[in-house]
């Protein structure tokens, strides 16, 4: 029998929640996905050490800072995974800019022109933002310009919504962290998937952009368990961890398939402008805090990517 893995495969785009080597050459994902979180782990990576070496070297001879080194670093690092992946790798504007719609277009262009520099062309990338309204707006200016985005930090149907509506070629809904926040709020310990808060919340947008003939891709991220990702299986892309894919990996049961465009209920569209997505978010306590917490992770991480670099400096 195949394994669970290789089942998933037949129905999802796999996608590598990682920016270790060794990891996507062993599970072959499709694509990569990385953040600040992932980067870091990735510089501590024997397999990238030689590459984060010389760039840090090409960065002190040329006189630029931990920042500047740090910025093209993030790009290196991307453009490796390129080179190990048939499909796309998402790089992510700075968390900082979050509510700067125009410095996050400046900055997403200079990442598309240093993947260039590296022979990597546009379409191989995805600007990943985060899906505040100011970012959603970014996404817009960018795809407009034929740059591909990934909406990350998706809670709520309403971020899904605005991004639709924007034209984003792909978001991407977190099921772990919500699920966390409902265990804390509810005293539970664990949900099985089919009540699971996390992979409701993701079904509901991948019904909603069925429904009404959405081209935007969903992929599901930030799982906790095997049993999360078997209950979207189905949808379009999942982005997983590589300790999640390995146990799918030496599974052999039968995968249910749980998502599909054939099974959409039909839901009717809504109008999402920018009071009504303020207001939606403002209702919702759970996407709130945690669109505000991953932004503020992933720009710490980011600073302690930028002190990594300035110690080797």
């Amino acid at each position: 029998m195949k394994s669970v893995l290789d089942q998933l495969r037949e129905m999802t785009v796999v996608v590598a929640d990682t920016g270790e080597v060794e990891a996507v050459k062993t599970y072959q994902p499709v694509d990569c996905t990385t953040n600040p979180s992932l980067v870091l782990a990735a510089i501590k990576d024997t397999a990238s050490s030689a590459l984060i070496a010389d760039e840090i070297d090409q960065g002190r001879a040329a006189g630029l800072n931990a920042e500047q080194i740090t910025d093209l670093l993030t790009v290196a690092v991307g453009a490796q995974l390129a080179g190990l992946v048939p499909g796309r790798v998402s790089t992510e504007v700075d968390a900082c800019l979050s509510f700067d719609t125009d410095a996050s277009v400046v900055r997403a262009r200079d990442i598309i022109a240093e993947y260039a520099k590296r022979g990597i062309s546009k379409d191989r990338i995805l600007i990943k933002l985060a899906a505040t309204w100011e970012g959603i707006r970014a996404a817009e200016v960018l795809q407009a310009d034929g740059i591909d985005c990934n909406l990350t930090l998706i809670f709520a149907k309403a971020q899904a919504i605005a991004c639709a509506d924007a034209g984003a070629f792909l978001i991407s809904p977190f099921v772990g962290r919500i699920t966390d926040w409902f265990k804390k709020a509810e005293g539970r310990d664990s949900y099985e998937p089919n009540e699971d808060p996390g992979v409701l919340s993701v079904r509901a947008i991948y019904d909603y952009y069925k429904s009404n003939g959405i081209k935007t891709i969903v992929m599901g991220a930030s799982f906790r368990s095997v049993d999360q990702i078997k209950g979207l299986a189905g949808c379009d892309n999942l982005t997983i961890a590589p300790k999640l894919l390995e146990i799918m990996a030496n599974q052999d049961e039968t995968l249910e398939r749980v998502l599909s465009p054939d099974t959409a209920t039909g839901v009717a569209a809504v109008s999402m402008g920018e009071a009504e997505f303020r207001w939606a978010l403002n209702a919702d306590p759970m996407a709130t805090e945690k669109l505000s917490d991953g932004i503020r992770n992933f720009d710490a991480d980011h600073k302690k990517l930028i002190a990594l670099v300035a110690e080797r400096l």
